[in-house]
């Protein structure tokens, strides 16, 4: 082999090297104006360090989507995202933030449609079989309402921002079933609820596709380490109370980031 096939071959192989081990990624990365849309799964709730200024939006310094931007250096970054949001309030209030030269969009929206926070509020406080039925409810509204207002909202994303690259992020299954909890709801409720987020990850992630966007769930993620599993990286029911069933810091650095980084 000549010096100089020799030199071509190294360089190869160097290059591909880099590709696999993710050397060659902030590079690319540093080109992206990124966005960061959603509701509290995506403004960090539960994993604390929350910014001043986000007030009771409750942006965390160690949210995915910041972490993210700390790792690939971005050509720009806004971080919009609001615990409490809805499909109809991501729209009307976070996408100002997007631009026709807009090229990275991560966002996470749909379960305060359908009553997260008061579903487990009635699931904690109440009789099985009331938390059974208010899960079903919700679950009806996944199918029936919730298609609409995914629809509306990835449709006004892609309008504000023609040219991005948008992740849809899901939801973890919060509970591991026969696991370590002795105490608390029982596996009938867990099972009920775990069933419910599969669902609404099915539908967000059918209206994402629809929509031509990237989805990338996170239950491979967090398999293993939901609560009940002695490992968790969801909070259980806790104080403060708005942190209970969010992903706490090693959920959005091991959880949620790695689900979006695969997908940027």
């Amino acid at each position: 082999m000549s010096t100089r096939s020799l030199g071509t071959t190294l360089a190869t192989l160097i290059l591909g090297v880099a590709t696999v081990l993710g050397l060659a990624h902030p590079a690319a990365a540093a080109g992206h104006h990124y966005v960061a849309l959603g509701d509290s799964y995506s403004s960090g709730v539960g994993a604390g360090s929350y910014t001043s200024e986000s007030g009771d939006c409750k942006r965390s310094t160690v949210a995915y989507p910041q972490l993210w931007s700390n790792a690939n250096a971005p050509a720009s970054f806004k971080f919009v995202a609001c615990s409490g949001a809805t499909t109809t309030s991501v729209a009307s209030t976070q996408l100002g933030a997007l631009s026709s030269t807009t090229t990275l969009v991560s966002v996470t929206a749909g379960g305060n449609d359908v009553g997260f926070a008061s579903v487990m509020q009635t699931c904690v406080l109440q009789s099985e079989a009331t938390c059974v039925s208010a899960v079903n409810n919700a679950v009806s509204q996944m199918h029936s309402s919730l298609p609409g207002k995914l629809d509306s909202l990835y449709s006004a994303i892609r309008s504000r921002a023609p040219q991005a690259r948008v992740v849809v992020l899901g939801y973890p299954r919060f509970y591991q079933l026969s696991g370590s909890c002795i105490v608390g709801l029982s596996d009938t409720e867990r099972s009920t609820i775990n069933s419910a987020a599969d669902s609404l990850n099915s539908v967000i992630a059918q209206r994402a596709a629809s929509a031509g966007f990237t989805w990338s769930s996170v239950v491979d993620e967090f398999t293993g380490h939901e609560i009940c599993s002695g490992d968790s990286w969801l909070h259980s029911v806790t104080l403060p109370i708005g942190n209970s069933y969010h992903p706490k810091a090693v959920g959005q650095s091991s959880g949620y980031l790695p689900a979006f980084r695969s997908a940027a």
